[in-house]
Protein backbone atom coordinates (compact mmCIF):
# COMPACT_ATOMS: atom_id res chain seq x y z
CA UNK A 1 0.00 0.00 0.00
CA UNK A 2 1.27 3.45 -0.94
CA UNK A 3 -0.12 6.78 0.19
CA UNK A 4 0.72 9.91 -1.78
CA UNK A 5 0.37 13.53 -0.67
CA UNK A 6 1.03 16.39 -3.08
CA UNK A 7 2.05 19.93 -2.18
CA UNK A 8 3.37 23.06 -3.85
CA UNK A 9 0.49 24.14 -6.03
CA UNK A 10 -0.65 27.73 -6.24
CA UNK A 11 -1.19 30.76 -8.42
CA UNK A 12 1.57 32.01 -10.69
CA UNK A 13 1.82 34.37 -13.63
CA UNK A 14 2.56 33.10 -17.12
CA UNK A 15 6.27 32.58 -17.57
CA UNK A 16 6.77 31.82 -13.91
CA UNK A 17 7.77 28.63 -12.12
CA UNK A 18 6.35 26.27 -9.54
CA UNK A 19 7.70 23.17 -7.88
CA UNK A 20 5.33 20.38 -6.95
CA UNK A 21 6.28 17.74 -4.43
CA UNK A 22 4.75 14.39 -3.61
CA UNK A 23 5.55 12.59 -0.38
CA UNK A 24 4.97 8.85 -0.36
CA UNK A 25 4.70 6.18 2.27
CA UNK A 26 5.52 2.55 1.67
CA UNK A 27 8.54 0.31 1.95
CA UNK A 28 8.79 -0.45 -1.77
CA UNK A 29 8.74 3.17 -2.92
CA UNK A 30 11.95 2.87 -4.92
CA UNK A 31 10.47 0.07 -7.04
CA UNK A 32 7.50 2.07 -8.29
CA UNK A 33 7.24 4.17 -11.37
CA UNK A 34 6.05 7.61 -10.25
CA UNK A 35 4.02 9.85 -12.46
CA UNK A 36 2.37 13.22 -12.61
CA UNK A 37 -0.96 13.69 -14.30
CA UNK A 38 -3.22 16.72 -14.57
CA UNK A 39 -6.87 17.49 -15.15
CA UNK A 40 -8.10 20.84 -16.37
CA UNK A 41 -11.72 21.92 -15.92
CA UNK A 42 -13.98 20.13 -18.38
CA UNK A 43 -11.17 17.94 -19.68
CA UNK A 44 -10.01 14.40 -19.09
CA UNK A 45 -7.02 13.68 -16.93
CA UNK A 46 -3.82 13.59 -18.96
CA UNK A 47 -0.25 12.41 -18.55
CA UNK A 48 2.45 14.94 -17.71
CA UNK A 49 5.62 13.07 -16.73
CA UNK A 50 6.90 9.82 -15.24
CA UNK A 51 10.12 8.53 -13.73
CA UNK A 52 11.04 4.85 -13.61
CA UNK A 53 11.72 3.15 -10.31
CA UNK A 54 15.00 1.59 -11.38
CA UNK A 55 17.44 3.50 -13.52
CA UNK A 56 15.55 6.75 -13.29
CA UNK A 57 14.48 7.00 -16.92
CA UNK A 58 11.98 9.78 -17.54
CA UNK A 59 9.07 10.29 -19.87
CA UNK A 60 7.30 13.56 -20.72
CA UNK A 61 4.22 14.68 -22.54
CA UNK A 62 5.09 16.70 -25.63
CA UNK A 63 3.25 19.70 -24.21
CA UNK A 64 5.65 20.00 -21.25
CA UNK A 65 8.89 18.70 -22.73
CA UNK A 66 11.71 21.18 -22.17
CA UNK A 67 9.74 23.10 -19.53
CA UNK A 68 9.01 20.52 -16.82
CA UNK A 69 11.44 18.23 -15.02
CA UNK A 70 10.49 15.22 -12.94
CA UNK A 71 12.87 13.81 -10.34
CA UNK A 72 12.76 11.47 -7.40
CA UNK A 73 14.60 11.02 -4.14
CA UNK A 74 14.22 7.44 -2.97
CA UNK A 75 15.94 8.17 0.32
CA UNK A 76 13.27 10.74 1.15
CA UNK A 77 10.37 8.95 -0.60
CA UNK A 78 9.58 12.01 -2.66
CA UNK A 79 9.00 12.88 -6.28
CA UNK A 80 9.04 16.43 -7.55
CA UNK A 81 7.89 18.22 -10.66
CA UNK A 82 9.76 21.41 -11.47
CA UNK A 83 7.61 23.50 -13.79
CA UNK A 84 9.17 26.42 -15.64
CA UNK A 85 7.89 28.78 -18.31
CA UNK A 86 4.36 28.10 -17.21
CA UNK A 87 1.49 28.86 -19.54
CA UNK A 88 -2.20 29.48 -18.84
CA UNK A 89 -2.97 26.14 -20.48
CA UNK A 90 -0.97 24.43 -17.72
CA UNK A 91 -3.76 25.36 -15.31
CA UNK A 92 -5.11 22.14 -13.81
CA UNK A 93 -5.27 19.94 -10.76
CA UNK A 94 -2.03 17.99 -10.68
CA UNK A 95 -1.98 14.44 -9.36
CA UNK A 96 0.90 12.27 -8.23
CA UNK A 97 0.58 8.55 -8.99
CA UNK A 98 2.53 5.34 -8.38
CA UNK A 99 2.47 2.08 -10.27
CA UNK A 100 4.50 -0.91 -11.36
CA UNK A 101 4.50 -0.09 -15.06
CA UNK A 102 6.59 2.62 -16.70
CA UNK A 103 3.90 4.20 -18.82
CA UNK A 104 2.15 7.38 -19.90
CA UNK A 105 -1.14 5.52 -19.69
CA UNK A 106 -2.85 6.21 -16.37
CA UNK A 107 -4.49 2.80 -16.14
CA UNK A 108 -1.44 0.94 -14.73
CA UNK A 109 -1.07 3.40 -11.87
CA UNK A 110 -2.49 1.88 -8.71
CA UNK A 111 -2.11 4.70 -6.21
CA UNK A 112 -3.09 8.35 -6.50
CA UNK A 113 -2.75 11.47 -4.42
CA UNK A 114 -5.57 13.89 -3.75
CA UNK A 115 -4.28 16.50 -6.18
CA UNK A 116 -2.99 20.04 -5.93
CA UNK A 117 -4.28 23.04 -7.87
CA UNK A 118 -2.01 24.93 -10.22
CA UNK A 119 -3.35 28.15 -11.71
CA UNK A 120 -1.40 30.14 -14.28
CA UNK A 121 -2.68 33.63 -15.00
CA UNK A 122 -2.09 35.40 -18.28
Amino acid sequence: QVQLVESGGGLVQAGGSLRLSCAASGRTFSSYTLGWFRQAPGKEREFVAAVRGTGGSTLYADSVKGRFTISRDNAKNTVTLQMNSLKPEDTAVYYCAAGWTYSADQRPYDYWGQGTQVTVSS
